[in-house]
């Protein structure tokens, strides 16, 4: 009788709380992690010793590095720059490093040869920028500006200010035609890449600033300082959110859209939520640090990086 009031309870706890997951692999980058991409055979890493490293995450090798050329601190001291945001496209790499006086440097890696393509002099104070195509980069500034960038002609195709709220972050569709905005309003706005309109407003479910969005499938997701982790429907327009203990640093989404990644409490574990059924399913405990990415590589695989050099690996059952 004891033995099945014991089962019982584990069962429940289960059932409310999520199974517990332990990381499956870690990689170690060599600086803090700001920024991570991953595809079918790689992850991308923008860290802070000025590079973007390139790993296998099968076996967990570093299989490549690009690295940036020392800049000058405030003092005048020679220091790496932070890699803040990176990509991959076709071949082709994309690195956004810290430069001097605030500002933000551009960086295109092809056929082995690093060429800047946005240099301190434009003085940019770009805070995210991703490949829309092998042409072109969608840009978001600490203004909350957006902008389509021409690589090759080296100009603004369009540019125009979200709101007059902060920025935060934004993030790409699959197809890279659509882009969600967050900021310090809790509002995300849906951004039509190639037309530069918005194509919708979500609010209501976050009620201050977000800190990290994603979009997959026709749903999208923000993380909140308000403790809440939201969710939208975009054909339905309806959504919905889950209380967290903490702010909520990060966020993401699996390809089908149907599971939702938040950084859940003050431990930075990692609640996995299936929207479908409004019930969260796992809890990924392990992490090292303050969460400020999440990434899906497809339904039962996905990666965190944290303000430390760890990027680890979770498997889902």
């Amino acid at each position: 009788m004891m033995k099945f009031i014991l089962f019982f309870c584990i069962a429940m706890i289960t059932t409310i709380w999520g199974q517990s997951i332990i990381p499956l692999h870690e990689i170690k980058a060599s600086g803090v992690v700001y920024d991570i991409v991953v595809d079918e055979n790689y992850l991308y890493a923008g860290t802070g010793h000025g590079e973007l490293q390139v790993f296998d995450y099968h076996t967990q090798k570093l299989v490549k590095t690009i690295s940036l050329p020392k800049i000058k601190d405030f003092t005048g001291d020679d220091t790496y720059p932070k890699v803040f945001s990176v990509d991959h496209f076709n071949g082709k790499y994309l690195l956004m490093s810290e430069a001097k006086s605030g500002y933000r440097e551009v960086f295109l890696h092809e056929n082995n040869v690093t060429t800047k393509i946005i240099s301190v002099e434009d003085h940019q104070a770009i805070a995210k920028a991703k490949f829309v195509d092998e042409g072109h980069l969608f840009i978001g500034t600490l203004g909350n500006d957006v902008m389509l960038y021409d690589i090759k002609n080296k100009k603004e195709i369009y540019r125009f200010q979200i709101s007059q709220s902060k920025f935060s972050d934004f993030a790409l569709n699959n197809k890279r035609d659509t882009a969600v905005i967050g900021c310090e309003s809790g509002e995300i706005s849906v951004i039509d890449v190639q037309k530069g309109k918005v194509i919708q407003l979500l609010k209501g479910q976050n009620l201050d600033n977000t800190y990290k969005v994603a979009i997959s499938n026709g749903i999208v997701t923000g993380a909140g300082q308000d403790r809440r982790g939201s969710y939208y429907n975009l054909a339905s327009k309806k959504g919905g959110y889950f209380e967290g203990t903490f702010l909520i640093y990060a966020t993401a989404l699996s390809p089908s859209g149907q599971k939702a990644a938040y950084a859940i409490n003050e431990a930075n574990d990692i609640a996995i939520y299936n929207l479908q059924k409004h019930q969260k399913v796992a809890l990924l405990k392990g992490q090292h640090s303050t969460l400020n990415t999440i990434i899906f590589l497809d339904e039962k695989i996905l990666f965190s990086a944290s303000s430390d050099p760890m990027i680890i690996m979770w498997q889902l059952p």
